[in-house]
C-alpha cells in the first residue's frame, strides 16, 4: 500500500449495491473497479452470491458488494436464501447504491427501497440512462423517485458505456468513512480463483442456454490446480434432468465446446495466465431441495 494510506484522511468502506433483478448491478460493479468479478447475463437473477469487488486509489479504497436481486415473486428456499443475503449486506454497509433502470420504477423497486436502513447514506443510481432518448424526461422521473427516500445523492449513469461513473465514484468517496485500507492495493476481489472459475462457467451456461435452463443448475469445481502460471480447472455443471444435460451439450458437443472456450478465455483474462479447462455435465437430482443443500453448494 502507498505511503498515503497511512496518513489521516484515507477513506475506506463497504458499499452495498442493491436493486431488483436485472437492473445492471453486476455490470455497474465491474465497470467501477475496472475488472470482471461479478458475472452478468440477460437472464435475471444471475448473481446468486454476495460478490466483493475492490478498487484502490491513492487516498481511498472502495469495497463494493454486489448482491443478488431481491426476489418478490417466488417464495422458495433459493429465493429466501438470496433475500437473506441482501438484507444481511445492508446492515454491514457504510454506504448503499440503490440501482434502478432509467424510466422504470415499479413495485419491485419499492420493495427493495423499503429495505434501506434510515441511518445508512444511500445514493440513487439511475442506470441505463443512455436508453432514454429524450433526456428531458430524466429529471421529472428522478424527482418522483427522490420523493420516496432521503437520498444522499442522485447520479444518472450508463454502466455499460462508462457514462458518469467518475461522478458516481466522487459521490461515493464523499460518504466513505475515514479508515485504513482493508485489502491489498492489487486485490480486486475477496473471492478465491476457484470460486471465480465456477462463476465464469455459470455465466457462460446462462448466456448460451438462457431461459431454457432452470436457476437450480449450478457449477461445481471438482479440481483446481496451479503449476507455475498454468491453471488446470475441472468443472461439473450440475443439472436436474437428462433433457437439461442434452441441452447443454448440444449437437455433437458443439454448445458445450463453445461454453468451455468462452469460459477459458475469460479465466485467462482474469487470472493473467493460461488455463486448461475441462467441463462435464452431470445430472444430480434433489441437490437443491433444502437450505442445507444450498449452503453445501456455496449459497451464502
Amino acid at each position: 500500500m502507498t505511503d498515503s494510506a497511512a496518513l489521516s484522511g484515507y477513506k475506506c468502506g463497504y458499499i452495498a449495491i442493491i436493486g431488483r433483478p436485472n437492473v445492471g448491478k453486476s455490470t455497474l460493479m465491474n465497470a467501477l473497479i475496472g475488472a470482471k468479478v461479478s458475472i452478468t447475463s440477460r437472464k435475471a437473477q444471475t448473481t446468486r452470491h454476495r460478490i466483493t469487488g475492490i478498487q484502490t486509489v491513492e487516498d481511498a479504497q472502495f469495497v463494493y458488494v454486489d448482491t443478488p436481486g431481491f426476489q418478490t415473486r417466488h417464495s422458495n428456499a433459493l429465493n429466501k436464501t438470496l433475500n437473506k443475503t441482501v438484507t444481511n449486506t445492508l446492515t454491514a454497509a457504510d454506504l448503499i447504491l440503490f440501482v434502478i433502470e432509467a424510466g422504470a420504477f415499479g413495485q419491485a423497486d419499492q420493495q427493495v427501497l423499503d429495505l434501506v436502513p434510515e441511518n445508512v447514506p444511500c445514493i440513487l443510481v439511475i442506470n441505463k440512462a443512455d436508453h432514454i432518448k429524450d433526456k428531458a424526461v430524466l429529471m421529472p422521473f428522478a424527482q418522483q423517485v427522490v420523493a420516496k427516500h432521503a437520498f444522499a445523492a442522485v447520479v444518472p449513469v450508463s454502466a455499460k458505456l462508462n457514462f458518469q461513473l467518475d461522478s458516481l465514484q466522487g459521490e461515493i468517496k464523499r460518504y466513505l468513512p475515514e479508515n485504513p485500507p482493508i485489502f491489498g492495493e492489487d486485490d480486486i476481489t475477496d473471492r478465491s480463483e476457484k470460486f471465480m472459475a465456477a462463476e465464469i462457467v455459470r455465466e457462460k451456461v446462462f448466456r448460451f442456454v438462457g431461459d431454457e435452463l432452470p436457476y437450480t443448475s449450478t457449477v461445481l469445481i471438482e479440481k483446481f490446480e496451479q503449476e507455475g502460471n498454468l491453471r488446470r480447472v475441472f468443472a461439473a455443471i450440475l443439472v436436474e434432468r437428462d433433457t437439461h444435460k442434452s441441452m447443454l451439450i448440444g449437437q455433437k458437443g458443439a454448445r458445450l465446446k463453445e461454453i468451455s472456450t468462452q469460459a477459458r478465455l475469460d479465466m485467462e483474462r482474469l487470472f493473467g495466465g493460461p488455463v486448461y479447462l475441462e467441463i462435464w455435465v452431470k445430472v444430480k437430482s434433489g441437490w437443491a431441495d433444502n437450505e442445507a443443500g444450498l449452503r453445501a453448494y456455496g449459497y451464502e
